[in-house]
């Protein structure tokens, strides 16, 4: 079995000892990504910025393993606060309009009080 490591330069990949992605057996499986736009290294304070900045980081990650948020058949939406869920709709909505995968939603504490949204997600390769 081949496995690949993705990485997507975000410091906590190596201070945490992790993959933003690993593929493995056709499969790429995504860590759990928060909203920090790495480029400035800061947290919006919008649950809905932070909503699309994890997602675009997400579909970097698969974009680098050859698939796309299209290919997610699985997701995992944690939130500390469960009334920030709701205005993450229409963008969740809009990202897997084509793949509409499984989906739970989780409310638990996440690393730093900054964080309003954790999304994970497995996808199949094309």
């Amino acid at each position: 079995m081949t496995v690949t490591h993705i990485s997507t330069g975000s410091p906590f990949e190596e201070k945490i000892g992790y993959s933003r992605a690993v593929v493995a057996d056709g499969w790429v499986f995504v860590a759990g990504t928060t909203g920090y736009d790495y480029a400035s290294m800061t947290m919006p304070i919008d649950v809905t910025d932070q909503c699309r900045n994890a997602l675009a980081t997400i579909a970097d990650a698969l974009g680098q393993a050859g698939a796309s948020l299209d290919d997610v058949v699985r997701v995992n939406y944690i939130l500390p606060d469960g009334d920030d869920w709701e205005p993450c709709w229409p963008i969740v909505s809009d990202a897997f309009a084509r793949a509409r995968p499984a989906a739970t939603m989780i409310r638990a504490g996440l690393q730093t009080p900054e964080m309003k949204i954790e999304i994970e997600v497995t996808a199949r390769l094309p």
